[in-house]
């Protein structure tokens, strides 16, 4: 595997393959196994976009895999101030052995990818959020001991979680129903991906319709990083679209919660909802890191 740019890039094998050795770098890191698998090995850490879970998770994964993470922001770099992607890409490639961005656009990622000659792990952008969806992925199958057969329920905004979950769940044979207002609609690629999976993908107007029976829920937040302008507008846009017990009670008895945090409680999920599934959600964020470090060993070991 050369890059992780996108979930539409990974293949069904690919995404199983890296949850199997997410589950067993856990399972040595958990029982003191060293794996220092990418020993000499340097990644360079893009963030144009804060974080406390990406940072955390892909500096202490490389570093319990053997190698060197080597944390840049815009303010230090010279793409802060002008110098195009593709240059940024070649010279990085020069020093790197790999790259992680967390930023905006796709394109700047896929750019990365392009002209660079080192691989590329998307950390977020506006359209996608990979990593994220294969720690989710992770945990409900933890959970479960499945992902083929069951259902997801995604209720909330069509942003870069729908996008990927959408994609991580059809590709795993699990079904999926989303809930989102009009206008707020998964990206268009992904609905034609969507498409070519007939039933197993449906889209509602109303959460009620889209969770019944459903084995794990999953929201976020109504206003994404950059969108804080339109947190007004989005919370009467989303007003009815919270994951509260009563929805709940239309899920599976043993439906799972999951939410990719921050959460804010009160808005798009209730306290007690977010409180009686803590367990799954914050284990979903330690799965971070193991499923990160399986993604780094695919891409940047030797054996890829």
């Amino acid at each position: 595997m050369k890059h992780l740019l996108k979930m539409l890039d990974l293949t069904s094998a690919e995404v199983i393959d890296i949850l199997n050795l997410a589950d067993q770098l856990k399972y040595e890191q958990k029982h003191g196994i060293p794996h220092k698998i990418l020993e000499g090995k340097s990644l360079g850490l893009i963030f144009e976009k804060a974080s406390t879970r990406t940072r955390v998770s892909f500096e202490v994964g490389m570093y319990q895999l053997g190698g060197q993470p080597i944390f840049l922001t815009s303010k230090d770099m010279q793409i802060g101030r002008g110098e195009p992607v593709q240059d940024t890409a070649r010279v990085l490639s020069r020093y790197l052995d790999g790259i992680m961005i967390r930023t905006f656009e796709q394109k700047e990622v896929e750019d990365l990818a392009n002209y660079g000659s080192i691989p590329i792990i998307n950390g977020l952008t506006d359209f996608c959020h990979p990593c994220q969806i294969l720690a989710d992925l992770m945990t409900i199958r933890e959970f479960k001991g499945k992902l083929d057969g069951l259902k997801m329920c995604f209720i909330g905004d069509g942003n870069n979680m729908m996008n990927s979950l959408i994609v991580g769940a059809l590709k795993t044979g699990m079904s999926i129903a989303v809930a989102c207002p009009e206008g707020y609609e998964p990206h268009p690629d992904v609905l034609a991906f969507a498409k070519e999976y007939g039933d197993k993908f449906s889209m509602f107007r109303t959460p009620r319709e889209a969770v019944v029976d459903a084995d794990v829920v999953i929201t976020d937040v109504w206003a994404s990083m950059g969108q804080e302008g339109e947190a007004e507008k989005r919370k009467k846009a989303f007003d009815g679209y919270q994951v509260n017990a009563e929805l709940m009670a239309l899920a599976k008895p043993d439906a799972m919660v999951q939410h990719c945090l921050p959460a804010h409680r009160g808005e798009e999920i209730t306290e007690d909802v977010f409180e009686a599934h803590a367990d799954e959600i914050f284990e979903e964020a330690e799965n971070r890191l193991h499923a990160q470090k399986a993604v780094m060993v695919r891409c940047l070991g030797d054996d890829k």
